[in-house]
């Protein structure tokens, strides 16, 4: 069952960054990826600095906020290109 919860969570913190830092989402496949990846980062971030989430809400602000910073690296990287 906690499988499930990761990909719900890897799909709503997608979507919701994707809303934060675009404007829109992707769609549902490259929401979950963004929000899994993000869950990974935003886990790495918090530990960093010594924040640690049990709950379903915490575990959506992790993933949300490290999906942000996935995508303002993204979106610095792909900038830089175009220049």
């Amino acid at each position: 069952m906690s499988f499930i919860w990761y990909i719900i969570i890897g799909i709503v913190a997608g979507f919701v960054a994707g809303k934060l830092m675009r404007g829109g989402g992707f769609g549902i496949i490259v929401n979950l990826i963004v929000g899994i990846i993000g869950g990974v980062l935003g886990g790495w971030l918090f530990g960093l600095i010594g924040i640690s989430t049990s709950s379903i809400i915490g575990n959506l602000i992790t993933s949300v906020v490290g999906a942000v910073v996935l995508l303002w690296i993204v979106g610095l990287l792909s900038r830089g290109s175009n220049q």
